[in-house]
């Protein structure tokens, strides 16, 4: 019997796995990134120039951005996930920082993630524990009358303590690779978790983004509205001179209802831009405070001169990917290894004596021990059909990860062009504004000295209106694909020397 378990422990220690081992997949990333169309490099120079030239009057200068403290702990396990997002150099805005704190603190579906990685942590010691011997201890106690034909009936006591041994040694490497593939599955609700906190936020800052950009657009309405208000009260007093005729009020008055009926559709889109933001952060719907106006906001916007080679292994549902691939791979093994025999030491051994003080002596004692061989001779296919379910998985999980690949790097494309586009629009919207402006107090100071009718200021009020809610939303927009950008590169840009590769078409600073 000795031998026989030393032959095992062997066998166990020397056995190579069965099945395919896990070979990191090839991403087949592009060598280089899509070029800038044409188009847009003929008109970038112009583009810069709109950026680079102001000659006619600004927007209304930005309020200082308040003072804060924004230092707070975070758990621990979602401190470890979130060290390597650069998120706080992209949008420098205090109470947005106090926002996303908050969620990595409050939000339910992280702490879900946080509660997974939790489970599969488990689940991974679980099936570990089947490359040690199982050890159970058992223990009878009773009275016993039996008849034995002539010799009459016999009664005894019996008390009997035991231990219980039964150890499978892992000759094909099934433990093992099972071994694997939970901890491959543990590493796939780590990279799982990781995407929760960069979709969190990125969630948080868009809808923070576009809590400032209703703001900002509710500013506009509110201004325009005072504005046509007080052309309107000039008009009335201008009619009761006899200066101008009914019409004209009639016009002025109708000019008053759209920024009126603007200042009530963005009021009612904050309340609910704060109720979503508020659930973000894991609190009842409430108001928000606000940091920076939008225009400061962009102002502090900082984006990559370089994109960083790794971005494919920075990105964590390319890593969950992987991992599930990995898992799946192993799983065959640990399919294969029941079409062989299993091999098993089994025992037992304690103390049997008809009364307690009988216990533990060197008489009292019993024992077993033995090996026991499994050969899977007949199963109606299941075994074998378990091998080919496990080979599919593995086939599944392959084109999972190449599609991954293939969404990472379609995002990192769209999220440069977007940045890009906007950026552009933004530009030409400021200028049209600026312009607009300019023409609004030209026409206010013809119309106020009869050089022109009211019909040319009422178009200057009407045009200047519609271009600065326009601006506004390019400027949230703007801003909101900075985040995507930020997200599609897996949460922030690095700066580590050798890990970049040139980008020939990244926005130009500002």
């Amino acid at each position: 019997m000795r031998r026989l378990v030393a032959a095992g422990a062997l066998a166990f220690v020397a056995a190579a796995c069965v099945g395919p081992s896990f070979r990191e997949p090839n991403p087949e990333a592009p060598a280089d990134w899509r070029p800038t169309p044409a188009v847009a490099d003929t008109l970038r120079p112009f583009y810069d120039s709109l950026r680079a030239h102001r000659d006619t009057e600004p927007l209304e200068p930005a309020a200082p951005a308040p003072s804060s403290d924004t230092t707070r702990e975070m758990p621990a396990r979602v401190q470890d996930t979130t060290a390597n997002l650069a998120w706080f150099d992209l949008l420098i805005d205090p109470e947005l920082r106090k926002l996303v704190e908050t969620s990595l603190r409050e939000n339910r579906d992280l702490k879900v993630a946080v509660a997974a990685v939790l489970e599969f942590r488990a689940q991974l010691a679980s099936t570990r524990g089947n490359f040690f011997p199982q050890i159970t201890g058992n223990g009878v106690a009773g009275r016993t009358k039996t008849t034995f034909g002539s010799l009459g009936a016999f009664t005894f006591n019996q008390i009997q303590l035991t231990a219980n041994l039964s150890w499978e040694l892992d000759v094909w490497g099934r433990i093992r690779r099972a071994t694997e593939a939970a901890r491959a599955d543990l590493l796939g609700q780590e990279e799982n978790q990781r995407a929760v906190v960069l979709s969190l936020v990125g969630s948080v800052a868009s809808a923070y983004l576009q809590l400032r950009q209703l703001d900002l657009q509710l500013e506009i309405s509110r201004r325009t509205l005072d504005a046509n208000r007080e052309t309107l009260r000039l008009a009335r007093r201008r009619f009761s001179e006899g200066v101008i005729s009914e019409l004209d009020v009639r016009q002025f008055e109708s000019e008053v209802a759209s920024p009126a009926a603007s200042v009530a559709q963005f009021e009612g889109q904050i309340v609910q831009a704060e109720d979503q933001l508020s659930v973000l952060v894991g609190r009842n719907p409430a108001g928000i405070p606000r940091g920076r106006v939008l225009p400061e906001v962009l102002g502090s916007l900082k984006l990559p001169e370089f994109l960083p080679s790794s971005v494919l292994e920075r990105r964590p549902d390319v890593r969950l990917a992987k991992a599930q691939l990995h898992a799946a791979v192993a799983r065959i093994g640990a399919a294969e290894a029941n079409l062989f025999p299993t091999f098993t030491v089994v025992g037992d051994y304690g103390t049997y004596s008809p009364n307690t003080s009988g216990l533990f002596k060197s008489r009292s004692e019993i024992y077993q021990i033995l090996g026991e061989v499994s050969v899977p001779i007949f199963t109606g296919g299941v075994v074998g059909k378990q091998v080919d379910v496990a080979r599919a998985r593995a086939d599944q999980a392959r084109y999972g990860y190449q599609q991954a690949v293939l969404t990472a790097l379609r995002e990192v494309e769209d999220g440069f062009a977007g940045v890009r586009s906007t950026r552009n629009q933004v530009a030409a919207q400021q200028t049209q504004v600026d312009a607009l402006r300019r023409a609004l107090t030209l026409a206010q100071r013809r119309y106020e000295s009869g050089l022109s009718s009211y019909l040319d200021l009422l178009d200057a009020q009407r045009s200047l209106f519609s271009a600065e809610l326009s601006l506004a939303q390019a400027q949230g927009a703007e801003a909101t694909a900075a985040v995507t950008l930020y997200q599609a590169l897996g949460g922030g840009w690095p700066v580590v020397p050798g890990d970049t590769l040139p980008v020939d078409r990244p926005p130009p600073p500002r």
